[in-house]
């Protein structure tokens, strides 16, 4: 209703408009509707490349939310790209010291975490997080969010007792810091359930994976991204278990939202199909 009222009293390329398109994006981003985000975000970042000069933070903004939506579409050259022209900005527009700028570097690290260059990923996130310890307490939720994605990194580089510590301290403090039913909660029980099922100890695997899941179904739509990524992880932890009926029938789960959500050429889509493929064969 906002949209009609504004787009009818307001020229085209009106800053408003831009506030209530990026708004919009926002919504379909969290509802893991990418190409819709990705449409509402392009129309707010045309308009704010109007109005705006070519170094204010509103711009790196845009550029911030257009490239997490690339990040989520998997496409990691796209999402690189716009971070960078974000970081850009915001390098000149802030303090050295300033969260955002943290904010930006977890950005890009995480780009080169999905594109698997581990050493710059950990080169970002550490600069991340020198500027979080100077900037937030230490119980702050930010802090949790390095500590899980340095975690991340040491887990796909297969230093697994490096990753469950970093997860575990990330653990900490969204337990003190959170409402139960938190997303960020389930994230985190997510990944130290990922550190134990590479580790091979599938029971405690389930046991964290079970959790983010309940978490999850809560917080969630039914069709979200996220959910899926749940199903999944329960579904080849099965597998590792020799539980071929049950580990079927989680990936399907998995891949029926994904192929809802997600672009066809999404690697998330073309793994758990090959997944499916091997467990029927393995019956």
């Amino acid at each position: 209703m906002s949209l009609k009222i504004e787009r009818k009293t307001l020229p085209e390329d009106h800053p408003s408009l831009a506030t209530i398109y990026s708004n919009i994006g926002q919504v379909y981003n969290n509802m893991g509707d990418y190409s819709k985000a990705l449409e509402f975000y392009e129309k707010a970042r045309k308009i704010d490349e109007k109005v705006l000069p070519p170094n204010h933070p509103d711009l790196a903004t845009s550029y911030n939310n257009i490239g997490q939506v690339y990040n989520n579409m998997g496409d990691y050259s796209k999402a690189l790209e716009f971070y960078e022209k974000s970081h850009k900005i915001l390098e000149k527009a802030l303090p050295s010291n300033h969260p955002n700028l943290a904010s930006s570097y977890n950005c890009i690290g995480l780009v080169y975490k999905n594109m698997g260059d581990y050493s710059k990923a950990l080169e970002f996130y550490g600069k991340s997080l020198k500027i979080r310890e100077k900037a937030l307490p230490s119980n702050h939720p930010s802090m949790a969010t390095s500590y899980n994605n340095i975690g991340g990194v040491y887990d796909d580089m297969g230093d697994y007792s490096k990753a469950l510590e970093f997860y575990e301290k990330a653990l900490k403090i969204d337990e003190k810091v959170l409402p139960p039913n938190h997303p960020d909660l389930a994230t985190s029980y997510n990944n130290i359930g990922l550190v134990y099922k590479n580790m091979g100890d599938y029971s405690k695997a389930l046991e964290f994976y079970e959790k983010a899941l309940k978490i999850r179904e809560k917080a969630l739509p039914p069709n979200h991204p996220d959910l899926a990524g749940s199903y999944n992880n329960i579904g080849t932890t099965y597998f590792g278990k020799g539980d071929y009926s049950k580990a079927l029938s989680f990936l399907e789960k998995a891949l029926s939202i994904w192929q809802k959500s997600l672009p066809p050429n999404h690697p998330n889509i073309k793994t758990v199909t090959n997944s499916i493929d091997y467990v029927k064969k393995t019956m």
